[in-house]
C-alpha cells in the first residue's frame, strides 16, 4: 500500500515529503533552501530580491550545499525575468515558482526545458487560469498566509481549488505541523507550503533581533493592513505599520519614491525597466495608480527587518501561525517532527 505522505507532489519535485518551503524575499537564501531540501522537504530560492545577473551564482551556491532538487521563485513581471528564466534552465533547476502576472511565453519556455512550473494563487479562478497556462502544481494561499493575502480561509480555498483543477494543489497559509499536513490532505491538497514556519528555523538568515519579534508575537499582533502598498498584507504590527497608518498621502508618496530608488540600486534595474514593470503590474493585477506607485515599499521595507535587523523600521510579513510558534528548530528537526506527527495522526484516525 502506498505511503499516504508520498503524493504526486513528491513525485514531480523529487522530494521525500510533500512539504514546500516558500520563496520569501531576503529569507529564502541558499542556506535555508539547502536546509529544507536536505531535510526531505522542497525549498525555493527567492530570486525576486537578487539582482538577475547574480541569480545563477545563488543557484550554484545552493548546489554546493545540497545535492537534492530545489526551485527558484521569481516575479515574471519584474525586470530581468528573462535572465532568471535562462539561469533556471541553464543550471538545471527542478522547479520555478511565480505568482504576480504570469507570462505565458516564459512558462512555455520553462516547460519546454523540463522545469516543473509552480505558481501561487489566492483565488480559485486564478488557479484555473494557472492550470490553463501550464502549471504542473498550484500552491493556493489562504487568508492566514503572510504578505499579500486574501480573505478566503485556507480550508475553503484548498478544497475548492482541488475540485476545480486537475493538477496537484498544495495548501498554504496556517501550517506548521503534522496535524496540519494531514488536514490539508483531507481537503484534497497533495502537500503544504510553509513560509513563516521555515522563517523561524535555525537555517533562516533572519537576524535574532527580528526573529525575537516573531517568537514574541501572539495572534492578535498579526494583522492585515493596506497601509504598506495599498493591497492587503498580513504582518506583525509594529512601529512602521503604525506610522504608515497615520501617514499622509504625501508622506507615503515620498517614501515610495525613496524605496523605488533603493529597489533600483538593489536589483540593478534601470528606471525605464522599473516603469515598464510597474505598468505591467498595474495592467495584470488591476492596480490603481496609487498602488502601483507604492509597489516598491514591501521589498525594501522587508529588507530593513529581514536583512538589516531593524524590526521597528522594517516590514514584518507573517502568517497568522507565528502567533502559535515559540521555538526555532533546525529544518531537519522540523521536517522530521512534522512527518512523525502526521504518521501518528493518520494512525490514530485509522484506529
Amino acid at each position: 500500500m502506498p505511503h499516504p505522505l508520498k503524493t504526486r507532489v513528491t513525485e514531480l519535485l523529487g522530494c521525500d515529503w510533500p512539504i514546500l518551503q516558500t520563496g520569501m524575499g531576503w529569507v529564502a537564501t541558499p542556506s535555508l533552501v539547502a536546509g529544507a531540501c536536505n531535510a526531505g522537504a522542497f525549498g525555493f530560492l527567492a530570486a525576486a530580491t537578487i539582482p538577475p545577473d547574480q541569480v545563477a551564482l545563488a543557484i550554484q551556491d545552493v548546489k554546493k550545499r545540497t545535492n537534492r532538487p530545489f526551485g527558484v521563485n521569481f516575479l515574471m513581471d519584474a525586470p530581468g525575468a528573462d535572465v532568471i528564466t535562462e539561469a533556471i534552465l541553464r543550471e538545471g533547476v527542478r522547479a520555478a515558482g511565480y505568482n504576480r502576472a504570469p507570462n505565458a511565453a516564459l512558462i512555455q519556455k520553462l516547460k519546454a526545458g523540463g522545469v516543473v512550473c509552480v505558481p501561487t494563487c489566492g483565488a480559485v479562478k486564478h488557479a484555473v487560469k494557472a492550470e490553463q497556462l501550464g502549471a504542473d502544481i498550484i500552491v493556493v494561499q489562504g487568508g492566514e498566509g503572510g504578505g499579500h493575502t486574501g480573505s478566503v480561509p485556507t480550508t475553503l480555498l484548498a478544497a475548492a481549488s482541488a475540485d476545480a483543477v486537475k493538477v496537484p494543489v498544495v495548501a498554504a497559509g496556517g501550517f506548521k505541523d503534522g496535524r496540519g499536513l494531514v488536514a490539508a490532505l483531507a481537503f484534497g491538497a497533495q502537500g503544504v507550503a510553509m513560509g513563516t514556519r521555515f522563517l523561524m528555523t535555525k537555517e533562516s538568515p533572519v537576524p535574532d533581533v527580528t526573529l525575537a519579534r516573531y517568537l514574541e508575537a501572539e495572534i492578535p499582533d498579526i494583522v492585515v493592513s493596506e497601509a504598506l502598498d495599498g493591497l492587503p498584507q498580513r504582518m506583525i504590527h509594529n512601529a512602521l505599520s503604525r506610522r504608515l497608518e497615520r501617514a499622509s498621502a504625501l508622506e507615503k508618496l515620498v517614501m515610495a519614491i525613496q524605496n523605488a530608488l533603493a529597489l533600483r540600486r538593489e536589483t540593478g534595474a534601470s528606471i525605464p525597466e522599473l516603469l515598464r514593470s510597474a505598468l505591467a503590474m498595474r495592467r495584470n493585477q488591476k492596480l490603481s495608480n496609487a498602488q502601483m506607485i507604492l509597489a516598491a515599499n514591501a521589498p525594501i521595507l522587508a529588507r530593513i527587518a529581514m536583512n538589516d535587523g531593524d524590526p521597528d523600521r522594517g516590514y514584518l510579513p507573517s502568517g497568522t501561525v507565528a502567533g502559535v510558534i515559540d521555538d526555532r528548530p533546525s529544518c531537519e528537526e522540523l521536517v522530521a517532527r512534522i512527518v512523525t506527527e502526521a504518521e501518528a495522526t493518520l494512525a490514530r484516525l485509522c484506529r
